[in-house]
């Protein structure tokens, strides 16, 4: 792939209708900057991985715990009290190490290719709260499912699977009406024409839409997204200012008097508009209410809920064995946190590979099954520009190697979808 970015430098006669060349070479520099950061922070983690497991330090940070658990007067029979010390040292660890790639993707790539919206300060503030609120939903839920482990007995692994289902249908309950909120700021869309087609689209398909927001995401990066979410009858609708061309903060020229820029967000000029007109933000809403009607998301969370139930039969299955704990420098104790770090870190990891790809391959024919049901809407032509906008808009690059492709990429490359909805459109 990184061939192809190298060596692709003129538009292909096939994408000349969709992109000029100015265009196509921003992409092709910004992938491939994006490509090398990749590749770098890649070896860099798979390095660190490695010396972590040669150099003992799993068991080191153990033993670690344990001892600043003990100074705060809990002994080695508090197992969970010194897993929840481990895993705030191992996640802190994790965070501070990461933070210079982290750094160098937002402040250097995403700024170079005129992505980033951000401040230093915004940044750090950002990375603070995300960290803080992680332990708060992490630290509990992991303690009561250790504590589940413990007294479940020889059935635990059923009443595991069912206490993370629980959790995680809580958690994408409320992730955008309390968690999401924390960092960016949810405003309801203005009543009008483009909210008033969006009721009426929802309609026409019996989705049950209660409400419809803007999300303000020009505040860290000019990236757009779209996404809806909600049980039952209580579905909401969430719309990324950047997607919409008439919201977008960084389609607007500062005030007068203004110097564009406040302590959290960064205004830059664009010689073009971004984002979609209301036609096209119609039919990539008709794309994503489109998984919702077809049953996709809940085909996704079947799959993934009978893909954690297999993990944690097969953990009850190996937690026992000695061998596995010996293997990471646990000699004398098999504490259930590091049981449950091993299995499914690494013995499942070859396994997590080949069922990525499966959701690779699936997520392509349900994006596919997506677009044709816009189709039926009537909405291909708009969804058709709307693919090509939100594909400058975010710089991506519309030349793959097939088999990067094939193993990488969730969505079907652009041509392949332009292609499907072509026929309808020209009709």
């Amino acid at each position: 792939q990184r061939r192809v970015y190298r060596t692709t430098t003129h538009v292909p006669q096939e994408l000349g209708q969709i992109m000029d060349s100015e265009t196509f070479e921003k992409s092709r520099l910004y992938q491939l900057d994006k490509s090398t950061f990749s590749f770098w922070s890649g070896l860099y983690s798979e390095v660190e991985g490695t010396m972590i497991l040669l150099c003992g330090g799993i068991p080191f940070l153990w033993n670690l715990s344990g001892q600043i658990a003990g100074r705060a007067g809990f002994g080695p029979e508090y197992e969970i009290v010194q897993s929840l010390v481990f895993l705030l040292l191992a996640t802190l660890f994790s965070a501070v190490t990461g933070l210079p790639w982290s750094l160098y993707n937002t402040f250097v790539i995403e700024e170079k290719h005129g992505f980033n919206q951000q401040t230093l300060g915004f940044f750090f503030k950002d990375a603070i709260k995300k960290f803080i609120v992680t332990q708060c939903i992490l630290l509990p839920v992991t303690s009561l499912l250790l504590y589940i482990i413990k007294i479940g007995g020889d059935y635990f692994f059923i009443y595991a699977w069912l206490f993370t289902l629980v959790v995680s249908l809580v958690l994408v309950t409320i992730y955008a009406d309390y968690i999401a909120p924390l960092f960016d700021k949810f405003i309801p869309l203005p009543e009008g024409e483009l909210k008033q087609q969006i009721e009426t689209m929802a309609k026409s398909i019996d989705f049950p839409l209660t409400k419809v927001y803007v999300v303000e995401g020009s505040k860290r990066s000019s990236h757009s997204n779209a996404y809806f979410y909600g049980f039952f009858k209580n579905k909401r609708i969430v719309l990324f200012d950047t997607l919409l061309e008439d919201y977008s903060a960084l389609n607007k020229e500062p005030a007068e008097g203004e110097d564009g820029e406040n302590e959290e967000t960064k205004s830059k000029t664009k010689n073009k508009k971004q984002g979609c007109k209301n036609e096209e933000v119609l039919a990539v809403l008709g794309h994503e209410l489109g998984h919702w009607k077809l049953g996709h998301t809940v085909k996704n969370i079947i799959i993934s809920q009978m893909n954690s139930f297999l993990c944690f039969f097969l953990f009850a299955v190996l937690i026992g064995r000695k061998e596995l704990f010996a293997a990471f420098g646990f000699y004398d104790t098999q504490p259930t946190l590091i049981g449950l770090m091993i299995i499914f870190q690494f013995i499942f990891s070859p396994y997590n590979e080949v069922l990525s790809f499966c959701l690779t391959v699936l997520s392509r024919r349900f994006e596919f099954q997506a677009d044709a049901f816009a189709k039926e809407l009537g909405k291909a032509k708009d969804l058709y520009s709307a693919l090509i906008k939100l594909n400058k808009d975010n710089l991506g690059f519309p030349v793959s190697d097939w088999i990067f492709s094939m193993w990488h990429y969730s969505h079907p490359p652009l041509l392949e979808r332009l292609q499907a909805l072509k026929d309808a459109k020209q009709e």
